[in-house]
């Protein structure tokens, strides 16, 4: 990583600072000023253990405000770099495949809100109102791979900036974001296919998505997708399948189990020429699920991926209802957890971002540890079905963890690459 700090009045190594902030997320300390007070050196072995991961040799511990400081001259990308190298390395590793859909790794796209503030925060801040409240905001489109588990990493994220907006007195709320979303995917969509040229990528987006514009460039960059298919959208498209449906009774899979009945019905081939008179031959399938308490439900989506009786309910799944892993474990759980996503860690136009790569960072590792094969074999040998069984909640896997770094030495061969490489992490996806 580059490091912009006065070379000649340096303390802390680079190294040192970039794990003293991926512990700000992996501990779940919820605030940057935690940092002072959770991993203080004093009576600890805080030191001895994150001088052995960052191979170092410090004799104090900086303060929050010295990670704050480095983070100013860390522009985004060499952090990103490490999100991807880390995604990679668990790819060649076959953690993931069993995610994969028909050989295709699943790759959900979606944006959030990361901070909101009340008066202009800087010349990019998205303008939102709300009656007589005026909210400025900054959000970004995340790209996440799909995997076991319910494991979502984070492999490509694009800021969505006010210039994308759009003028914000002609618009609305919704279409303000749709604008905004599908730019910042246009920018997202050439970072992610260098990133992973060869990976063979489905792409898995809601309604919004559902576009000329986006289906060029998944065919651009020879990647698949499963969208979800509304008639507000394409009313033309959805009519046609929806007459084309009923004469084609054949195209129809139904599975039963506790929960629900759910129907599977298809049609492919379907015609459609977008704004730009591009044509297009697609196929849509569907979900018609019915719960136990006949609750019924119905969900909808594109493809160009190859639909038939063997492949439906995979598709269905894996491209289209798993979308909901992204929010739930990607975007909710970032937000109201310990990893605190939305707390303001740095009102820099450029820091804030920093931040939040660490936090994607930090959040890899903490689903490999929480979903990994080493504490769910510590929990079967206790009895228990999984970690958090046997912790009692995914609060106290990070509250335990940090009681660790603090009080324990972890031995030699905890840092051992040698013996590290020939661990395989194992993912058991229970959904």
């Amino acid at each position: 990583m580059p490091d912009a700090r006065n070379q000649d009045a340096i303390i802390y190594h680079r190294r040192f600072l970039a794990w003293w902030g991926i512990a700000l997320y992996l501990f779940q300390l919820r605030s940057r000023r935690q940092l002072d007070f959770a991993l203080d050196a004093d009576d600890t072995f805080v030191l001895d253990n994150l001088n052995r991961l960052a191979e170092t040799e410090q004799t104090t511990r900086p303060v929050h405000d010295t990670l704050d400081y480095f983070l100013g001259g860390l522009t985004p990308p060499p952090l990103s770099a490490l999100n991807v190298q880390m995604v990679r390395r668990l790819m060649r590793m076959k953690v993931l495949d069993s995610a994969r859909l028909l050989g295709h790794w699943v790759v959900p796209v979606d944006g959030t809100g990361v901070l909101c503030f009340h008066r202009r925060h800087c010349p990019h801040c998205l303008v939102q109102k709300h009656g007589d409240t005026t909210l400025y905001l900054h959000q970004v489109l995340e790209a996440k791979l799909l995997g076991p588990a319910g494991v979502v990493l984070s492999i490509g994220t694009e800021c969505i900036q006010n210039e994308d907006a759009g003028p914000v007195q002609t618009k609305s709320a919704e279409e303000r974001k749709q604008d905004c979303e599908l730019k910042a995917f246009e920018r997202l969509a050439p970072h992610i296919k260098a990133a992973f040229p060869q990976a063979h990528l489905v792409i898995s987006g809601d309604n919004l998505f559902a576009c000329g514009r986006v289906l060029d460039i998944c065919k651009s960059n020879e990647w698949n997708f499963v969208l979800v298919f509304k008639e507000g959208r394409m009313p033309a498209l959805f009519g046609e399948y929806e007459s084309l449906l009923r004469l084609h009774p054949q195209n129809c899979l139904e599975r039963q189990d506790e929960d629900a009945t759910r129907v599977y019905r298809w049609v492919k081939d379907l015609w459609y020429e977008d704004s730009a008179k591009r044509r297009w031959t697609l196929h849509a399938l569907e979900c018609v699920e019915t719960t136990k308490d006949s609750v019924t439900k119905r969900f909808v989506w594109l493809t160009r991926l190859p639909v038939s009786a063997k492949n439906v309910e995979a598709i269905a799944w894996k491209g289209g209802r798993y979308r909901w892993k992204m929010e739930n474990e990607g975007f909710i759980r970032q937000k109201n957890s310990g990893l605190n996503l939305g707390h303001v860690y740095s009102t820099d136009p450029e820091k804030w971002k920093a931040y939040y790569y660490l936090l994607q960072i930090a959040f890899i590792l903490i689903q490999l540890l929480e979903r990994g094969s080493l504490l769910r074999r510590m929990a079967q040998q206790r009895g228990k079905k999984s970690a958090v069984h046997l912790f009692g909640s995914l609060k106290n896997i990070a509250e335990r963890l940090l009681e660790s770094v603090r009080n324990r030495i972890w031995p030699a061969a905890s840092y051992d690459a040698q013996q590290a490489a020939r661990i395989h992490i194992s993912l058991v996806d229970s959904s």
